[in-house]
């Protein structure tokens, strides 16, 4: 068993890839979370979610994360990401975990615009499926903590879809790239020009008046700089806004989301503190 999750490990830690991702969702298939896939939250093909929802009783209301993968506003799908909702759901959260358009064949900020929608969806109708949205929670990695964060942050995302941000109780990233400016051609074009990367770092939008985030970086990962995390901590502070912050010890970028895998032993008890700062908040 040890050499089995051994494998595994080493599978999910090369960059995240679908092989990696298909092996760790293995469990999902045997699992008695109930998985509703598919469903449209605006009128592009590609604008559909997955929600998991754990066993509870029937009288019972469940807490949500509406949960963003990475990818480099470039790549991935929601049906790699089984085991997320898994995770979440063995802590009872209902976790919606959505598709956005991507580049080149969108430019920021339309991949944005889609987590807001998608957000705003479930804040409408996840209490269909016994979801709480009074009890509505964000997360997301690497490119998707970017996504989360925007949403959180800059108001006019929500406000366009007739919210605000009060109805995200609080935010969780994982290495996200919240204040950075772009050096390669392909991120000078998808964020570009230059005058416009103000409005895709999450500190030009922090007020103080944000929902309460927490920010999660591995010491080892080399694709997100830390210092990303401690812009965003230190405009919060100025701001006298709400921040809390860890960094997890030999805990590379890709290991960030590969420890939300319920049954590998992960160096970071991510889950664990996600849960733990999202009870605080509720």
């Amino acid at each position: 068993m040890k050499k089995v999750c051994v494998a595994l490990s080493s599978l999910l830690l090369v960059a995240c890839t679908k092989v990696g991702l298909g092996v760790a969702n293995l469990p999902h298939t045997f699992s008695d979370t109930k998985t509703t896939k598919d469903i449209a939250y605006g009128s592009e093909s590609w604008q559909k979610l997955d929600i998991y929802v754990p066993p509870h009783a029937a009288d019972e209301s469940l807490p949500v994360i509406v949960f963003f993968y990475g990818g480099s506003w470039k790549d991935g799908s929601k049906d790699m990401y089984p085991f997320v909702g898994e995770a979440f759901a063995k802590k009872g959260y209902i976790t919606v975990i959505a598709d956005y358009s991507k580049y080149p064949q969108v430019k920021f900020p339309r991949f944005v615009e889609d987590g807001t929608k998608a957000v705003a969806w479930t804040y409408r109708h996840i209490a269909d499926y016994q979801g709480d949205p009074e009890r509505l929670f964000v997360a997301g990695h690497s490119a998707g903590a970017h996504i989360g964060a925007m949403i959180t942050a800059d108001k006019q995302y929500l406000q366009a879809e007739g919210l605000t941000p009060s109805v995200i109780n609080a935010f969780a990233g994982l290495s996200g790239p919240y204040d950075f400016v772009p050096y390669e051609e392909d991120y000078r074009d998808m964020f570009g020009p230059p005058e416009n990367y103000p409005n895709m770092q999450v500190t030009t939008f922090i007020d103080g008046k944000e929902p309460p985030m927490l920010l999660l970086w591995g010491a080892d990962d080399t694709i997100v700089g830390k210092s990303n995390m401690d812009k965003l901590i230190a405009k919060i502070h100025a701001e006298q806004g709400s921040v809390e912050s860890k960094i997890y010890e030999g805990v590379g970028h890709a290991a960030m989301v590969a420890g939300l895998v319920w049954f590998l032993k992960s160096k970071a008890p991510i889950v664990e503190d996600v849960d733990d700062f999202f009870q605080r908040h509720r």
